[in-house]
């Protein structure tokens, strides 16, 4: 969450779709049955502007461009892989853009706007996985999927939607990665929506099957799609480890691109149907991928476990047990079994029954949200205020809850939090945490990077292991980020990664 936010639930819009059994990945090598797959031949210019106005609005949602020396590095793998799948043979005909965010994702847009998350970035170990995932993206592109997506999509009420986030929070599938939102009508924030939404089984082979194909014509290793994939899988396994199976348990690419692991044979065998070999060019990408940010930037806040931490904003606030948290630029969301909530804030004018009359018009939309009754309470010294509305959905009756507090005269932040008619209490732990941090807690807070090192003569992987800036499962978060088992030997000289803290 930013430092300088804007009024939120209606940029926040639905950014992860539900992994779910009718959707799920790819799971056999009977599934990587070569197709002939039609595609574009050329990016319209209506598509042009289409893309042109949803990049703005991509860039606020997942923590703008980032601004390391990676992003030219991604920007030339990115088109040369672009090129390949026939759209243009102009380079400049396509914008590749590496997101400041810390979640696992990747995905591309109709005008040539393609994007790949630093998180993302860092679990990969050479150029041509980099070039496989973008390659990947761009065969979506190009097989039209996001029109056959736009066509089957209705979006008619904003409580419609809320029922439809609750009924993925609270049901068998254990939690939706995504946000609170509003529905922002404009075309642009459409094709946002779109852009990050899950994929069908059959548009997901396809997206393979051309990503493959534009490695071995761009000269890279088709193999890499595959070795890719399969991090993501034991990058799936370890969050969901760490997070105790929480609704942080399933990393951004992996909700929006259905089961990596059942995909990594399929993978394989479309690669070795055009013919194995090729560059994977180890060494540029580590060269590229050293001092890359890595996990949440402490200028939009960070998540230690079940805390928020803001240093710039001076806040903390601690989600019930079993609830995950997703930290992103304009608001934090947070889920669980029992409902979903969200952090933000909104203008504030001193009066904090029109601050939460706004915030409900906000999320409300038509439906009209009127609070019936502002109850005044103070959470560890600061000024409160709180509501819940009743309302109807499409998955029944919803409680809606607003819990609002005045940092200052023109200063508020707030929680709306969604749960079944009557479970509103879920929250209450979480609303009674929030509390200002001290100038002492606040400077501690430090990011990691992303640090390539050299093997040296008797480095292990446990020893390395041991450098990592975590408290918990260093050996897991070393394996994972390196492609490693526990038991690889490692070769002096060799290059990798480990995440260290950094001065802020």
């Amino acid at each position: 969450m930013a430092r300088r936010m804007t009024t939120t639930i209606a940029l926040a819009a639905l950014v992860a779709g539900c992994a779910t059994a009718a959707g799920g990945g790819l799971s056999g090598p009977a599934d990587a049955k070569t197709k002939t797959i039609r595609t574009a031949s050329s990016i319209t210019a209506a598509e042009r502007q289409q893309g042109a106005e949803a990049h703005p609005q991509l860039l606020q949602e997942f923590g703008g461009a980032y601004a390391g020396p990676q992003a030219a590095y991604v920007g030339r793998v990115g088109q040369t892989i672009a090129v390949q799948s026939g759209l243009s043979n102009a380079r400049g005909d396509f914008t590749v853009t590496l997101l400041n965010s810390p979640v696992n994702n990747a995905f591309a847009i109709p005008g040539g706007y393609i994007y790949v998350t630093r998180q993302l970035m860092a679990l990969m170990n050479d150029e041509a996985e980099l070039a496989g995932v973008l390659g990947h993206e761009v065969g979506h592109v190009a097989a039209q999927h996001s029109k056959k997506r736009q066509k089957a999509a209705t979006r008619n009420s904003i409580l419609g939607v809320l029922g439809a986030v609750l009924g993925s929070a609270i049901g068998d599938n254990g939690g939706l990665l995504g946000s609170l939102g509003g529905l922002l009508q404009n075309n642009a924030m459409q094709v946002a929506q779109l852009a990050t939404l899950g994929f069908s089984r059959s548009q997901e082979l396809e997206a393979d099957q051309l990503g493959v194909r534009y490695l071995k014509s761009a000269g890279y290793d088709p193999m890499a799609l595959s070795t890719v994939l399969a991090s993501l899988a034991n990058q799936t396994n370890l969050e969901a480890k760490v997070a105790g199976g929480d609704a942080r348990s399933i990393p951004e690419w992996a909700s929006t691109h259905p089961d990596p692991a059942s995909r990594v044979r399929n993978a394989q065998t479309l690669a070795s149907r055009v013919g194995t070999g090729g560059v994977r060019n180890a060494d540029a990408f580590m060269a590229a991928v050293d001092g890359v940010l890595y996990g949440d930037d402490p200028a939009q806040g960070i998540v230690e476990g079940r805390q928020f931490l803001h240093p710039d904003l001076r806040l903390a606030f601690t989600v019930p047990n079993g609830y995950g948290m997703q930290n992103g630029t304009s608001a934090v969301s947070v889920s669980g079994n029992g409902g979903q909530a969200q952090f933000s804030t909104a203008p504030y004018s001193g009066d904090m029954n029109a601050y939460i009359a706004s915030v409900l018009k906000a999320i409300g939309g038509d439906a009209n949200l009127t609070p019936s009754a502002i109850q005044r309470t103070t959470v560890n010294g600061i000024p409160a205020s709180y509501t819940t509305v009743r309302a109807n959905s499409q998955s029944g009756q919803v409680d809606v809850t607003v819990f609002a507090y005045e940092f200052a005269r023109n200063n508020a932040f707030h929680f709306v939090a969604l749960t079944k008619a009557g479970g509103a209490g879920t929250f209450n732990s979480m609303f009674g945490s929030l509390r200002r941090l001290s100038a002492s807690e606040a400077a501690a807070i430090r990011p990691r990077r992303v640090d390539v090192v050299t093997v040296r003569s008797g480095d292990t992987v446990a020893s390395l292991a041991r450098r990592m800036a975590y408290s918990n499962y260093q050996a897991e978060r070393f394996q994972v980020l390196n492609r490693l088992a526990a038991n690889s030997r490692l070769t002096p000289g060799q290059k990798v990664k480990i995440v260290t803290y950094a001065s802020r």
